[in-house]
């Protein structure tokens, strides 16, 4: 009986290894094939996805054309596409009689935005295109540079300024460069920042226009110095913000490094700012108060060594009197600040040479000498004022009927007899603000559709008032200049009290309650534990 057990036993056991070994040659199997199967999956998800895609676009008004395939493309499944002819573009095409007309705005800066943020949706649907989804509160990109304020301080979402470009069903943001308009057709022709990363789909498209906005800025000017575009940097965007702090805290850490002779010492602390207007003076300010205040004391070992030097080739601060430009002069030179009075002849890798045969090395070099047209304006087949884009009183391109630009890309065609004007914020924010009246305007005269509003009354002409100008130059202190223009007379003074008003007056212009929040938790921060010398790569 127990021999009985005992083979019955054996019989289990031979049983159980055979089913254990069948099971890892199926487990085997299947992992072999794992990837195959879910290959399968994704070209089977994909093609769902791509139904619905298309149906998604048809119920916001787009239509899609097939892939236009560029020469690197590579692609991401294997499935097939129909073909179509080159010349194909996805477009959004002309509004029908029953739809709202169709406003496209290029840009996202300061007068593209406030247009945004005013333009009744009640009457207008609203097409925003631009390399960026953001618009960046300038005035303090400076304090970002060395952890003064957080980077999401001084970007606001376009889609939290006009909520119908996230919820309007036939309002879109398209992040693309404009590439060509034509005003005959009232057609923009665009293409997409970047297409990588996208498992299909042309990287051009079209969008026809009721009425064009153009409000894409200017950019930096180089005077077409040698060397100038490789190896400075910029202060208009985000990115440049982050490129300078990285730079900057890097240089910190490498004048370290043992074996490090003096010379190479100096020269990656030696910070070399270009342009002495108020965004290159208020960068300058804010270095100087980084370096004094936590630089010196996180990194000791600096202190020997470290300089800062600005360069200008005419007056430092142009625009503000005499008197308060004195004071800016003695208070950076106070602060340990260089003030250099030349002209750059050539940018080099790690040195800038003079025309004065100055040769000066540099760890960090901040170019920032004033904006001037862009390429794409230059290309544009409109009529151009002292480079920039021509316009009438009512902000109309004259020989383009339903064009409209604003901001630095725009200047008063000579048979207005007014002065282009100066490229600020608070011109392009106040054009942007009219702008939006003005199309209200059209809206409820019924000329808001393309070919319309040629015999409308537009109201009154844009008249432009100065309100003033602030800059901060470090160590709590500031300028603030409230004449109208340089020949007039009004309130100009400097000191504390100046940088109380500059605080005050940005903090309340900054676009919505979260980033004021956020930009007033950052200083109180800043002020208590010191600025954030994080050096983060993004």
């Amino acid at each position: 009986m127990a021999f009985s057990r005992i083979a019955r036993g054996s019989s289990v056991t031979q049983s159980l290894s055979k089913l254990t070994s069948e099971t890892t040659i199926v487990s085997q199997t299947i992992a072999k094939n794992a990837r195959y199967l879910r290959h399968f999956n994704l070209v089977s998800s994909s093609k769902n996805h791509i139904l619905l895609f298309n149906n998604t676009l048809q119920s916001r008004g787009l239509t899609r054309t097939p892939q236009i395939e560029s020469p690197n493309a590579k692609p991401a499944l294997d499935y097939a596409e129909p073909e179509v002819e080159a010349d194909e573009l996805p477009e959004l095409g002309p509004t029908k009689r029953f739809e709202k007309p169709r406003v496209v705005v290029l840009g996202t800066g300061w007068g593209a935005c406030r247009f945004l943020k005013d333009i009744n949706t009640k009457y207008y649907d609203v097409v925003c295109i631009s390399p960026r989804n953001h618009m960046v509160f300038t005035p303090l990109l400076a304090s970002t540079c060395v952890g003064t304020l957080e980077f999401r301080s001084v970007a606001e979402p376009v889609n939290r300024i006009q909520t119908a470009l996230a919820k309007a069903p036939k309002s879109h943001f398209f992040l693309a460069n404009c590439t060509r308009v034509d005003a005959d057709k009232h057609e923009v022709y665009c293409e997409a920042v970047s297409s990588e990363g996208l498992p299909y789909g042309p990287s051009e498209f079209k969008v026809t226009y009721d009425k064009l906005v153009i409000a894409v800025g200017a950019q930096p000017m180089t005077f077409n110095i040698k060397g100038v575009e490789e190896y400075a940097t910029f202060l208009r965007e985000v990115y440049h913000a982050q490129k300078i702090r990285r730079k900057l805290l890097l240089n910190l850490m490498l004048s370290e490094q043992p074996g490090l002779s003096v010379d190479e010492k100096r020269r990656l602390l030696h910070c070399v700012v270009v342009g002495g207007g108020p965004t290159g003076v208020e960068f300058t300010g804010e270095l100087s108060d980084f370096i004094i205040r936590d630089g010196r004391e996180k990194y000791p070992h600096i202190k020997e060594h470290i300089k800062i030097t600005l360069i200008e080739a005419n007056e430092l601060l142009a625009p503000f009197t005499p008197k308060l430009r004195q004071y800016a002069t003695n208070h950076l030179s106070k602060s340990g600040v260089t003030i250099v009075k030349g002209i750059v002849k050539e940018v080099q890798e790690e040195k800038i040479l003079l025309k004065d045969g100055t040769e000066m090395p540099y760890g960090l070099l901040v170019w920032s000498t004033g904006v001037g047209p862009s390429e794409f304006v230059n290309n544009l087949n409109l009529p151009k004022s002292h480079g920039r884009i021509g316009v009438d009183k009512w902000l109309r391109v004259p020989s383009a009927e339903d064009v409209f630009s604003i901001g630095d890309c725009a200047g008063y065609v000579e048979q207005t007899g007014k002065q282009v004007l100066p490229a600020l914020a608070q011109v392009a924010e106040r054009q942007g603000k009219y702008l939006a009246t003005v199309f209200e305007t059209m809206a409820k005269q019924h000329a808001g559709k393309a070919y319309r509003a040629k015999n409308a009354d537009m109201g009154k002409p844009f008249e432009y008032n100065h309100l003033g100008s602030m800059a901060s130059v470090g160590r709590y202190k500031a300028l603030v200049d409230l004449r109208q223009s340089k020949d007039s007379d009004g309130i100009s003074h400097a000191g504390f009290l100046s940088w109380m008003m500059w605080r005050t007056a940005y903090l309340a212009r900054t676009v919505s309650w979260r980033n004021r929040i956020n930009v007033a938790t950052n200083w109180g921060t800043t002020l208590i534990f010191g600025r954030d010398n994080s050096r983060i790569d993004a």
